[in-house]
């Protein structure tokens, strides 16, 4: 599994970062996870609002950060 975080770099999408990591890690999912900070980069995705979260090339999560619990639901569905 492919996820990137998007995001500038401001304290949602680090907090975003984190629990995915965190999340990834209790559970055993076997992903890569990618910071991607550029600009034009997160904007290929139509992002207009970060943190966003992208699993495997689509958009999963934008504008918000969701609970572990969520971020746990979207990786295991």
């Amino acid at each position: 599994m492919d996820i990137k975080i998007l995001g500038p770099g401001c304290p949602k999408c680090k907090t975003l970062d984190k629990i995915t990591r965190e999340v990834v890690e209790k559970n055993g999912i076997n992903a890569t996870i990618t910071k991607v900070e550029d600009i034009m980069e997160i904007m290929k995705y139509g992002v207009m609002s970060t943190p966003a979260m992208v699993v495997d090339g689509k958009v999963v999560v934008k504008g918000k950060v969701p609970s572990a619990d969520e971020i746990k639901k979207i990786l295991t569905q």
